[in-house]
């Protein structure tokens, strides 16, 4: 099956890739991610560190289906905490 592609502005085939995970131990809780996404795709979620007997923010996907697939949360990442997928027609 071909790939879900579309066209930039300029004509250039483009492959959306949409935001599948987040690595909740390479999360820091930045909100970086958070605040490039204008599709309330994601949120903030806690996670317990049986460690230190303490809960730290991470974010979280919340709204998987408003993704658009443009990518801006992992560019913004520092982390580089996102894992990507494309999807098929």
């Amino acid at each position: 099956m071909p790939l879900l592609t579309g066209l930039t502005r300029g004509g250039k085939s483009w492959t959306p890739t949409f935001a599948d995970a987040i690595d909740p131990e390479k999360c820091i809780g930045c909100g970086r991610c958070f605040k490039a996404c204008s599709r309330k795709v994601l949120g903030p979620g806690d996670i317990y560190d049986e460690e230190t007997d303490t809960e730290r923010m991470v974010m979280t996907i919340v709204n998987s289906d408003n993704c658009i697939g443009c990518a801006g949360c992992g560019v913004t990442c520092p982390k580089k905490c996102f894992t990507f997928t494309t999807l098929e027609m």
